[in-house]
């Protein structure tokens, strides 16, 4: 591969803040906005016909998407480096947003899998960021021109996108607030004037935190030690405890604590948990112990994905933050989640001419 960037590269991270940054009340804007896409970081070398997708650990992807490599090399320029996001969209109620369950699903060990998955559930490409176009390295160059230089060879195609972006700090704020529906996870505000700098933390992001009471239906155990592996969450709705995720985050010293603390709600023989075996989900630790419903915990998380209809569930794992012994579970339901209006990936691509 032929390129003045090479794989791998570290990309470019952000530190979280409070708000959205606002532009100076005097001067110049400074910052770029744009949301924040909630799926697999990447950096998309192309080189001919020669395709790379470098995640954020610097492992190709690309075995995985073998769709996307194909879209790469018949949208993008034939040699070029681009930072962005994998992604899956879904259609439901005439409406497209992001499906984390099927991204999830597609790093599968078995290329039979990996091909059907292709099919059923395409992935896109949402770039965000130019590091290198030809011969050019632009990592020098200032993000403001990276990003006209993007939407000059980007965008065009059904599966390789540009992201929107603005400079109204307001318009920003309500993206924040709205984009949430299609599936998105907050905004990042980016300096105009920045250079592309790996692994450094010269963005900023502002993503959603919310806090749930939920039911202690089960855990998991840990592979390596005697302790608990992960708490299963659930919320009532219509009289029955559904699952709706899992806290996992815990010191080697509390999953021995909790794996004693939890013994005597123990209920029933280990259930094995439904569905194929995936990379996050292997045919060794599909197992896990029902407890009795007695115990509420609340938990902090981001955002919800389903529907009340279909079944809701935490995107990514909850945090564990204390026990709740004066809640009765039969009363943590799906009432207390904040689910956000579904809006419309459409609308938070750049559609915009050059």
């Amino acid at each position: 591969m032929d390129l003045p960037v090479a794989p791998p590269l570290a990309p470019m991270l952000a530190k979280a803040v409070s708000a959205v940054p606002p532009q100076p009340a005097d001067g110049p804007a400074e910052w770029s906005y744009e949301p924040k896409w909630d799926g697999f970081r990447a950096l998309v070398f192309r080189d001919g016909d020669e395709v790379v997708f470098s995640s954020r650990g610097g492992k190709d992807l690309v075995r995985y998407f073998p769709e996307l490599a194909d879209a790469v090399r018949a949208e993008l320029p034939g040699r070029c480096v681009v930072d962005g996001e994998i992604v899956v969209p879904f259609e439901r109620d005439g409406r497209t947003r992001l499906d984390w369950q099927s991204l999830s699903e597609r790093i599968h060990p078995a290329a039979s899998r990996v091909a059907l998955l292709a099919e059923q559930t395409p992935a896109q490409f949402v770039g965000f960021d130019l590091v290198a176009i030809d011969d050019e390295n632009l990592m020098d160059v200032p993000f403001r021109d990276r990003r006209n230089r993007l939407r000059e060879i980007a965008g065009g195609g059904p599966s390789c996108h540009v992201t929107v972006a603005t400079g109204e700090a307001a318009t920003a704020q309500r993206w924040f607030e709205e984009f949430e529906g299609a599936g998105l996870d907050g905004v990042v505000a980016k300096r105009l004037d920045s250079l592309y700098l790996p692994d450094k933390r010269e963005m900023v992001k502002v993503k959603h935190a919310r806090t749930a009471d939920c039911v202690l239906a089960g855990y998991r155990r840990h592979k390596s030690i005697d302790g608990v592996g992960s708490l299963l969450l659930g919320l009532f709705h219509d009289g029955e405890l559904v699952m709706v995720g899992g806290a996992s985050a815990f010191t080697a010293q509390r999953r021995q604590e909790l794996l004693a603390e939890l013994e005597p709600l123990r209920v029933g023989a280990d259930v094995v948990a439904e569905g194929e075996p995936t990379r996050w989900r292997s045919a060794t630790d599909r197992s896990w112990v029902p407890l009795r419903p007695e115990r509420v915990l609340e938990v902090a998380y981001d955002q919800m994905e389903g529907t009340v209809e279909g079944g809701l569930r935490f995107r990514h794992a909850a945090r564990f933050l204390r026990w709740r012994p004066d809640r009765d579970p039969k009363s943590c339901t799906y009432d207390q989640l904040e689910v956000p209006v579904r809006y419309d990936l459409a609308d938070v691509l750049d559609r915009s001419e050059g």
